[in-house]
């Protein structure tokens, strides 16, 4: 899979010359439209890809440690990186993407469904919790890979309860944590917990903490 991500300079050269001005008056116009009235074209597979269940959204997000946040000031902070539909998409973007254990200060990276922001606010999150998980210092990177790699491919099994997951960058420590919809779903959140143990490899004397995501925002 990870070959794929060098095909995709190819495809498109043969009609640039024409297409750099149609671009140019497009981008124009684009930005004289109001943001609210751009239609956003649609993330789908290209042909012959493998399409995912769902479409995700990566997000970066970094702060200065010592200020309060409140959400209006998170919600600036946070920069969407790009949606994918696929397989060979999501290798696109991954492939270039600092890997975890190489961010510094205080940064996050956050993997969502398509239409879900990784806010607490957020109607699909606001009656959700997520597992937190604390990392010792170098083991973040292959973690991360390993937690959206299962989440992309459905192994949870609990149907829509997934919303997604987030990778945050400490001074200390880093942590993981994977959020879902409905936190009293007692079922749903035990089957998380085992599937992270799992396709994370952790030591059994890892400590995993669920939280509900009212009892953060108090």
């Amino acid at each position: 899979l990870i070959r794929l991500k060098d095909d995709d300079s190819g495809d498109h050269d043969q009609n640039e010359e024409n297409n750099t001005q149609k671009d140019s008056e497009k981008e124009k116009n684009d930005r004289e439209k109001p943001q609210s009235t751009t239609k956003r074209k649609a993330v789908v597979p290209g042909p012959a890809e493998h399409p995912l269940q769902y479409n995700y959204t990566f997000w970066y997000s970094r702060r200065t440690p010592g200020r309060p946040t409140s959400s209006q000031s998170y919600e600036q902070n946070i920069k969407q990186i790009g949606t994918f539909a696929s397989v060979e998409q999501f290798w696109r973007f991954y492939s270039h993407m600092v890997r975890p254990g190489d961010l510094t200060g205080h940064s996050d990276f956050h993997l969502f469904k398509e239409g879900i922001k990784p806010m607490w606010e957020d109607d699909a999150n606001k009656n959700g919790g997520k597992w937190i998980i604390r990392l010792r210092k170098g083991l973040a990177s292959r973690c991360w890979e390993n937690l959206i790699l299962a989440m992309l491919g459905e192994q949870f099994m609990v149907g829509e309860e997934i919303c997604g997951a987030v990778v945050s960058v400490r001074f200390q420590e880093d942590i993981i944590s994977i959020w879902n919809k409905t936190a009293s779903d007692q079922a749903t959140t035990a089957r998380i917990r085992d599937t992270l143990r799992r396709v994370l490899n952790l030591p059994p004397n890892t400590i995993m903490e669920y939280k509900t995501h009212t009892d953060s925002i108090k």
